[in-house]
């Protein structure tokens, strides 16, 4: 096992950095994005042919704005453990590269416009994207130190953005508002969990209690009869937003097709429970979000 001062001059030694770069790695670029993309598309399949640019663009930009903001403030609120890992000991607050007060300056800046651009849609969807803020900084963020149960915590501000697009449009919490935010709420515990037993050694040197041990300190096996339950009941929501959410059955089928894959994954990973079963549901958790939310729209 390496030690963190390997991890830090290991990757200072081998990428040159710079300003931008810098603030690519503060937001958290790729997951910020994909925030983004959940949030609009859910504007667009229940705007329809009424959506507009001008909205999709503010939309766009305030979930970003308020999600960069969130992200920045949980890299300073864990600036002393990411360096005990190796995928985020180059982070630059880890590193001395920033300093937590640019960070926090920019999470308040970022934070205020993005609120304040959602505003612009209504109350209701700033209240969210405020909420989801918080929970992620100021829950979820702390609590990974102390309990398995952070990872329900982390999937509320992970399901929020299918429901702000909802809202972003409807002005209220509509049938399938919830139900798509129960579904990527549910969809997220497979996903973590295989990514958290791929990442197992990185979690346990930073002190993190996501996954739930064993005796012997391993990640204990239930783990993956969990990632089945959860994948499983997927299929009751998906039935909520047919009879309930007025979507077709064409899209009802693809999304139930695509869930009992998502299923399948499950319990291949919680039968063998190793690397190779990991990854296969790691990388259809990734694909699964894209198809079921173009189902949606499209059908």
């Amino acid at each position: 096992m390496k030690s963190t001062k390997t991890y830090l001059i290991e990757s200072q030694s081998t990428k040159n950095y710079s300003k931008l770069g810098d603030y690519v790695m503060l937001v958290k670029l790729k997951l910020s994005m994909l925030v983004v993309f959940t949030s609009l598309m859910s504007y667009l399949i229940v705007a329809g042919s009424s959506a507009s640019i001008v909205s999709l663009v503010l939309l766009g930009l305030g979930g970003f704005l308020t999600t960069a903001a969130a992200n920045a403030l949980n890299q300073v609120l864990e600036k002393d453990y990411d360096k005990n890992m190796k995928r985020t000991a180059d982070r630059p607050i880890t590193t001395g590269r920033m300093s937590s007060s640019e960070a926090v300056m920019f999470a308040g800046l970022s934070c205020l416009a993005g609120v304040s651009m959602l505003a612009l849609f209504n109350p209701l969807t700033s209240l969210l994207g405020m909420l989801s803020l918080i929970c992620y900084a100021f829950v979820y963020t702390p609590m990974k130190r102390y309990s398995t149960s952070a990872v329900a915590i982390g999937a509320i501000p992970g399901a929020l953005p299918a429901l702000i697009g909802c809202t972003a449009f409807e002005g209220t919490i509509t049938v399938f508002g919830i139900g798509i935010f129960a579904l990527q709420f549910l969809w997220q515990f497979p996903h973590f969990w295989a990514i958290g037993y791929l990442s197992y050694d990185d979690y346990n040197n930073a002190g993190y209690k996501l996954l739930p041990q064993d005796e012997l300190g391993n990640v204990d096996r239930s783990l993956g009869l969990h990632s089945t339950i959860y994948a499983i009941l997927m299929i009751p929501v998906i039935g909520f937003i047919h009879y309930l959410g007025d979507v077709s059955m064409i899209a009802s089928l693809i999304v139930l097709v695509t869930s009992i894959i998502y299923i399948g994954f499950s319990i291949n990973f919680h039968q063998r429970f190793d690397r190779k079963s990991g990854l296969r549901l790691m990388f259809y958790s990734f694909v699964y979000l894209p198809i079921i939310l173009a189902a949606y729209l499209i059908f």
